[in-house]
C-alpha cells in the first residue's frame, strides 16, 4: 500500500497516464496540428508538376452514368506515353482493352485480335490517360483548381484533404464526370505527393451518387514504353 507521501503522486502520474492513452486513440491528428487544406493542394500541385513517371490505378465503385470507365491501370510518362489496361462500359457491358500510346499514335488490343494503330484523338471522348501528367491538364490542374480545401485527419504517412473539384479537370481522369464532384485527397506529408484521390461524383436526375478511386504508385521509376 502506498505512503499517504507518494499517493498524490500515483494520481498524477496516473491521471497522465490516462490522458495520454485518450489522446492517443484514432489515428488522427489534434485539428490543430494540421496544415491548411489549400496550402497541401498548393505545394502538392507543384509537386506534380515535377513528376516524370508513375503507375496508376482506378477503380469504379458503382455503375455511374455518363463515366463509361470501369476501371484502369497502368504507366504514364510525363510526355504522354502510356501503356496499360482499361475497362469500358460499352451497352452494359464491360469490355477490357489493352492500350499503348505514343506521341499522337495509340494502339489499341480488344478481348479478341491484335493491336490496332490508330490516331490518339480518337480516344479523348472515351479515355485518354495521356493528359494525366501533363502539368496543364491532369492531376496537377486537377489539385490547383480544388475549391474548398479542408484537412479533414492526419492518415498514416499523409493527410486527408476534402474539397470541390473543377468538372473539365476531373474530366481528365474520369470522363464523363460532370459538375458537383466532390472528393478527397490522400497528399503525402514529406513528398506532397498525391497518394489516393476518391471523387464522389453526383447522379443524373438525383440517383445515388458514384465513387472512383485513383491511386498513384511508383513514382519517377524507370518507365520503357515500346509500340507492340
Amino acid at each position: 500500500m502506498a505512503s499517504p507521501r507518494l499517493a498524490p503522486k500515483i494520481v498524477v502520474l496516473a491521471l497522465a497516464a490516462s490522458l495520454a492513452l485518450l489522446a492517443g486513440c484514432g489515428d488522427d491528428e489534434p485539428k490543430g496540428d494540421l496544415p491548411p487544406g489549400d496550402q497541401l493542394l498548393k505545394d502538392s500541385a507543384a509537386a506534380m508538376r515535377e513528376v516524370s513517371t508513375a503507375r496508376f490505378v482506378i477503380t469504379s465503385e458503382a455503375v455511374i452514368a455518363d463515366v463509361p470507365v470501369r476501371g484502369a491501370e497502368g504507366q504514364l510518362t510525363r510526355e504522354g506515353n502510356a501503356k496499360g489496361s482499361v475497362r469500358i462500359d460499352q451497352a452494359g457491358s464491360i469490355v477490357e482493352f489493352n492500350f499503348v500510346i505514343i506521341g499522337d499514335k495509340l494502339w489499341l488490343k480488344g478481348p479478341t485480335g491484335g493491336y490496332q494503330e490508330l490516331p490518339l484523338a480518337l480516344a479523348a471522348n472515351v479515355y485518354d490517360p495521356s493528359v494525366i501528367l501533363n502539368p496543364d491538364r491532369g492531376v496537377a490542374r486537377l489539385l490547383s483548381t480544388a475549391t474548398g480545401a479542408k484537412t479533414e485527419a492526419r492518415d498514416g504517412d499523409s493527410y486527408r484533404v476534402a474539397a470541390k473539384f473543377d468538372a473539365s479537370a476531373v474530366s481528365a481522369l474520369v470522363p464523363g464526370a460532370g459538375e458537383g464532384v466532390t472528393g478527397k485527397v490522400w497528399v503525402h506529408a514529406d513528398t506532397k505527393l498525391p497518394q489516393k484521390t476518391t471523387f464522389t461524383i453526383p447522379a443524373a436526375g438525383g440517383g445515388k451518387p458514384g465513387q472512383v478511386t485513383v491511386e498513384f504508385k511508383e513514382y519517377n521509376a524507370p518507365v520503357t514504353i515500346n509500340a507492340p
